[in-house]
């Protein structure tokens, strides 16, 4: 048995080194992560001009593990973090998305884990392995609460700490073209099932401008009733936007809709007036109202993301299968829309529901079937079409908003590309100008032929 269990071991860290080795090979041939902004109704890659479309996973622990008081997050040695991040790469995601506690940031609770800084530091080293591994950090508002409670779970709508935790995020991060801001997690109504009526409605007026009123709440998302039991002015998603400017950020900001994220249809017509906005959308078997079907999917989503981005932030099956995943992955690629399913952890080390939505089981980080194993594959078949394309567009590459030398909010344009020796017929095409803001519509692409 000892010898067993050392030759697993030493299986485990030939395949780790194998990840880091691959890594490694694959960093020397490409430049950094995307650098993704809003270009009409999707992203486009500001290096090459390229539409850019979020697939990746959630990386959750920053949210629970300082308020749980024994770390950081899942995993805080680099080293390790580094293997990990290889992994995902070797799978062909291209964003994390990072949840993150309100309170452990600000440091506004003495009863978390460690201190402000440490937990700012722990933060920006997992934020910088990914960038360098090529992958776009969505860094999300996922845990808080009102001064004075304790932020362990899922609150209703932003609080009057809020504004100040993306300030404070967003100047740390305002240099960071390869990070997207997720405001906040799922804004939520609460529902009494005692009185058959709103304990909490949640409207798009609130959701947008804030103004009004909800209760103290657990971790299971219900008020506090008797000692404890109180409520809280709500900060609407308008104030965080500005408060992410505010920090100095320029970079594209994720607003979920109401009912957990799963209601988009006041999106439109309550988004705050900014031009770099991704309506978040979040999407768990069984949870929509209208069914998982394309046909819902399409009434839930289509119009939205024919005029802004549209990224899921959070998907997943709950029946243990795959057929959900496969179906709106399938069906979300079709639009255009990205997708970061829950999540990247470890199967062998959980259990229930949480082993249902692992993406991956043991040190190797072996895809754990079903869902995992479909994720892996369907990531693969996207790259292979990709490279099975026989024309290419290969832009020049564009400048950041607020991250190139021009005052202009999107940066210098930069010159035309020139095509390869070996490259087949060159025809030069300019892109629609609905498709580009103003500061892009003057780049030309170059269609190459790929050999």
């Amino acid at each position: 048995m000892t010898r067993i269990r050392v030759l697993a071991a030493l299986a485990a860290v030939l395949v780790a080194i194998g990840l880091v080795q691959l890594s490694a090979a694959r960093a020397s041939a490409k430049a950094l992560a995307p650098t993704p902004v809003v270009a009409g109704n999707h992203l486009i890659d500001t290096r090459t001009g390229e539409t850019f479309v979020p697939h990746g996973a959630n990386w959750p622990s920053f949210e629970y593990a300082c308020v749980q008081g024994w770390g950081y997050s899942q995993d805080e040695e680099s080293a390790s973090q580094n293997v990990e991040a290889a992994a995902m790469e070797s799978w062909g995601i291209n964003t994390v998305r990072v949840p993150l506690n309100e309170d452990c940031w600000l440091g506004s609770d003495p009863h978390v884990y460690g201190s402000e800084a440490g937990y700012r530091a722990a933060v920006a080293q997992w934020v910088s392995i990914l960038n360098a591994h090529g992958m776009v950090v969505v860094l999300d508002l996922h845990f808080s609460a009102p001064p004075g409670q304790h932020a362990t779970g899922q609150w209703p709508m932003p609080d009057s700490q809020s504004p100040a935790f993306w300030t404070s995020v967003a100047s740390a991060y305002a240099n960071d073209p390869s990070v997207i801001f997720d405001a906040f997690n799922e804004p939520y109504s609460i529902w009494n099932n005692a009185t058959n009526s709103y304990a909490f409605q949640l409207t798009w007026d609130c959701w947008e401008n804030g103004g009004c009123t909800a209760p103290y709440v657990g971790t299971d998302q219900t008020p506090i009733t008797g000692s404890g039991a109180g409520s809280y002015a709500v900060v609407g998603m308008s104030a965080l936007v500005a408060a992410i400017r505010a920090g100095g950020a320029q970079q594209p900001i994720m607003l979920g809709g109401i009912d957990y994220s799963n209601d988009l249809s006041g999106w439109l017509s309550h988004k705050p007036d900014d031009s770099q906005l991704i309506a978040s959308w979040h999407n768990y078997q069984g949870q929509s109202p209208c069914g998982d079907t394309e046909a819902c999917w399409t009434s839930e989503a289509g119009s939205v993301a024919s005029v802004v981005p549209v990224v899921v932030g959070e998907t997943g099956e709950t029946d243990g299968g795959s057929s959900f995943v496969t179906a709106f992955t399938n069906w979300a690629d079709g639009d255009g829309i990205g997708y970061l399913p829950w999540a990247w952890w470890d199967a062998s080390q959980t259990s229930g529901d949480d082993a249902l939505y692992a993406l991956y089981s043991g040190p190797s980080f072996a895809p754990h079937a079903p869902v995992g194993t479909v994720y892996k594959a369907h990531l693969a078949a996207l790259a292979a079409q990709n490279a099975a394309k026989a024309f290419r567009i290969q832009p020049a590459p564009l400048s950041a908003p607020g991250f190139g030398s021009s005052a202009s909010p999107l940066g210098t344009p930069g010159g035309v590309h020139s095509p390869p020796a070996a490259a087949g017929p060159v025809a030069t095409m300019a892109l629609a100008t609905s498709d580009l803001p103003a500061a892009l519509m003057e780049q030309r692409y170059l269609r190459v032929g790929v050999p």
